[in-house]
C-alpha cells in the first residue's frame, strides 16, 4: 500500500512539474500534452501507452476548484451541444423547404441504375438527410411507384449524399490549419468509405442483383398490420424548439415524387379566417403547422412558393451561423478542459476495439435517428486531435448501420413487403461494405489514406478546398452523370449517339488528366503554381508595410550620413514659377 501511494505521489508530482512546460522536448517523460507548441508534430506511432490508473487519476482526482470548473465546463458543453444539434435540425428543415419540390421531382418512374444512383445523391444533398431520402424511397416502393431494384440504386446514392453535412461542419475549423486538416480528413473518411463501397457493390449488384435476391429469400410473402412511427429521444428534445422556428412539410416531397401533385398545387397557403393553426390551415405548402406546437415563426397565411423558399433560405443562413457559433463555443470549452492533458491519457481513454466502436456508432445513430448528427458531432473532436482518424472510421461505419433503422421503421409503417425489402437492402449494403473494407488491415488503410490525402489538400490547395470539393463531388459530377444517363433514356438514336460520344470524351479526358497528373509532373506543377500565386498574393498584401519600412530606413540613413534632400529639377522650378505668374 505504501509503495502504491508512493507511485501515486510520484505520478502527481511529475504531472505538476510537466504542466509548467509547453513542449515535449522540455518534459522529462517526453510525452506531448494538449496545448503544447509542438502538439501537431507528434505522430500516432510516437504516442506511448498509458495505464488505466493514469487515466483515472487525470479524470477523477481533482480538488474542489477543479471539480467546480469541470461542472461549469460540462454545463457549457451541454448548452452549446444542444444549440449545435438545433442548428443541424434547422439546417435539415431549411434544406427540405428549399429543395423539397426539386427533390420530389427527381424521383418518379424507374430510372436506369446510374440515374437512380445520381438521384439518390442529389436528393440527399438537397434534403440534407439520408433518412428522409430512404424513407421517401421506401414509400415509393411501397406505393409501387418505383421497383425494388431501382430503389436499391437510389439507396446507394443516399449513402453517398449523407456525408455532405459533416463536411460542411468541418469547414467551421478553417481558422486553424492543423485542425482543418484533421477535421476534413475525419469528415471525408465517411465519403471515402461510401464511394469505395459503391464502386465495388454497384457493378456487382448491376450484374448479379445479389442484394435483391438475398433479401427476397429472407422475407415472407406478406406482412402483418402497420406498425407505429418511432421517434428517437433526441428528436423529442430538439424538435419542439426547431418546429417553433420552421417545420418542413415532408408530404410535399413524397406526393410530388408519387406524381400525385405538383408544387403549385400547394399554394397559396390558406387558413380559415386568418387563424393560423393546424386545423384551420387547410392548405399548406413546404412549411406546415404542428398539432401541439402550433404554426412556426416562418409560417405565413397566404404565402406563395417563393415566400416559403425565401423563408427557408433565411433559416438556412441562420442555422449556419448558429452552427459556427456553437462549434466555436464547443471547441473553446473542450480545449480549455483538455489543456495540459497528456496525449497518452487521451489516446488510452478513446482507444477501443473497432467492432465495439461500430456498435457504439450504430447505437448513437439509432437514438438520434441521423448519421449526419452522429458524424457531425464527432468531426470537431477529430479536428481537435481528441479522436484519431483510425477511431473515427469504425464510428462512421456504425453510423451507416444505425441510419438504416429509420428506413426499416418506415417500411414497417408501410406494411408492404417490397418496402421492407428495399429497407433491408440498405442495411445489407452497408454491412457488405464493412465486410469488404474494415476487417482486413490492408483494405482498411485505403479509405484512411484517401481521407488523409484530402486533409493534406487543405494545406496544399488552400482552406477553400473543402468548398470546391463539395461543389464538384456532390453537385457538378452527379448532375453531369445524371444528364448523360438521361440521354440514353430518350429512346432516339440521336440522343443515344450524343450520350455515347460524351461518355467516350469523359473517359478519355479522365485518362489524359490522370496521365498528366501522375506521369508528367502534373501534381508538382499544380502545387508549384498554387504556391507561386500564394507568394504573389502575400507579397502584394505586405507591400504597403514593406514600403513604409523602406522609407523609414531611408530617413534614418539620411540622418546618419547627413545627406541633403534631393534638390528639385529645373523643369519643376520653371513650372512652379509659371504657376505663380499665372496666379
Amino acid at each position: 500500500k505504501i509503495q502504491v501511494n508512493l507511485k501515486h505521489k510520484i505520478f502527481l508530482n511529475t504531472m505538476a512539474d510537466e504542466k509548467e512546460v509547453h513542449s515535449r522536448k522540455e518534459r522529462k517523460s517526453g510525452s506531448t500534452h494538449y496545448g503544447d507548441t509542438d502538439f501537431n508534430e507528434e505522430t500516432p506511432d510516437q504516442i506511448a501507452d498509458a495505464t488505466w490508473a493514469e487515466v483515472f487519476t487525470s479524470c477523477c482526482v481533482h480538488d474542489a476548484k477543479g471539480w467546480g470548473l469541470i461542472f461549469l465546463g460540462i454545463c457549457g458543453i451541454l448548452f452549446f451541444l444542444y444549440f449545435f444539434l438545433l442548428g443541424l435540425e434547422l439546417l435539415g428543415s431549411s434544406a427540405k423547404v428549399i429543395g423539397g419540390c426539386t427533390a420530389g421531382a427527381l424521383f418518379g418512374d424507374d430510372q436506369n441504375p446510374v440515374a437512380g444512383l445520381m438521384i439518390g445523391i442529389l436528393a440527399t444533398v438537397l434534403l440534407q438527410s439520408s433518412s428522409t431520402t430512404t424513407s421517401i424511397v421506401v414509400s415509393l416502393v411501397g406505393a409501387e411507384s418505383v421497383s425494388v431494384k431501382a430503389g436499391i440504386y437510389m439507396i446507394m446514392g443516399a449513402n453517398i449524399g449523407t456525408s455532405v453535412t459533416n463536411t460542411i461542419v468541418a469547414m467551421g475549423q478553417m481558422g486553424d490549419g492543423d485542425q482543418l486538416e484533421r477535421a476534413f480528413a475525419g469528415a471525408t473518411v465517411h465519403d471515402m468509405f461510401n464511394f469505395l463501397s459503391v464502386a465495388i457493390l454497384f457493378p456487382i449488384e448491376l450484374v448479379t442483383h445479389y442484394l435483391y435476391a438475398f433479401t427476397k429469400v429472407m422475407l415472407p410473402d406478406s406482412m402483418g398490420e402497420k406498425g407505429d412511427k418511432w421517434e428517437g429521444p433526441l428528436k423529442k428534445i430538439v424538435s419542439p424548439l426547431g418546429k417553433r422556428i420552421i417545420h418542413a412539410n415532408k408530404d410535399v416531397t413524397k406526393e410530388i415524387s408519387q406524381k400525385k401533385k405538383v408544387c403549385a398545387d400547394y399554394y397559396p397557403v390558406y387558413c380559415e379566417g386568418g387563424i393560423e393553426t393546424k386545423k384551420t390551415c387547410t392548405k399548406v405548402g413546404l412549411i406546415k403547422c404542428d398539432g401541439d406546437l402550433g404554426c412556426p415563426a416562418f409560417f405565413a397565411d397566404g404565402a406563395t412558393e417563393e415566400d416559403d423558399k425565401v423563408s427557408g433560405g433565411v433559416c438556412l443562413f441562420l442555422s449556419l451561423v448558429l452552427l459556427i457559433i456553437c462549434l466555436i463555443g464547443l471547441i473553446t470549452i473542450l480545449q480549455k478542459m483538455l489543456l495540459g492533458m497528456s496525449t497518452r491519457i487521451i489516446n488510452k481513454a478513446v482507444n477501443m476495439n473497432g467492432y465495439i466502436a461500430i456498435l457504439i456508432g450504430a447505437g448513437i445513430t439509432v437514438l438520434v435517428q441521423s448519421s449526419s448528427i452522429t458524424t457531425s458531432t464527432l468531426t470537431p473532436l477529430v479536428g481537435m486531435g481528441v479522436i484519431p482518424l483510425e477511431q473515427m472510421l469504425p464510428l462512421t461505419l456504425g453510423a451507416n448501420i444505425g441510419t438504416t433503422f429509420t428506413g426499416l421503421m418506415s417500411a414497417l409503417v408501410s406494411s408492404k413487403i417490397e418496402a421492407l425489402q428495399v429497407a433491408l437492402c440498405h442495411l445489407f449494403f452497408n454491412i457488405s461494405g464493412i465486410i469488404i473494407w474494415y476487417p482486413i488491415p490492408f483494405m482498411r488503410r485505403v479509405p484512411l489514406n484517401a481521407a488523409r490525402a484530402l486533409g493534406r489538400a487543405t494545406r496544399t490547395f488552400g482552406k477553400l478546398f473543402p468548398i470546391v470539393y463539395i461543389v464538384v463531388v456532390f453537385v457538378l459530377i452527379p448532375l453531369a452523370l445524371f444528364g448523360i444517363s438521361a440521354l440514353f433514356e430518350q429512346k432516339t438514336v440521336g440522343f443515344v449517339v450524343l450520350g455515347s460520344f460524351l461518355v467516350i470524351f469523359l473517359v478519355l479526358l479522365i485518362a489524359y488528366l490522370a496521365f498528366k497528373w501522375y506521369f508528367r509532373n502534373g501534381r508538382e506543377n499544380c502545387i508549384e503554381y498554387i504556391n507561386h500565386r500564394s507568394q504573389v498574393k502575400a507579397a502584394v498584401n505586405t507591400l504597403p508595410n514593406n514600403m513604409n519600412e523602406v522609407m523609414e530606413e531611408l530617413v534614418r540613413l539620411k540622418e546618419h550620413t547627413g545627406l541633403p534632400d534631393k534638390e528639385p529639377e529645373k523643369e519643376e522650378i520653371d513650372e512652379e514659377k509659371g504657376a505663380a505668374i499665372d496666379a
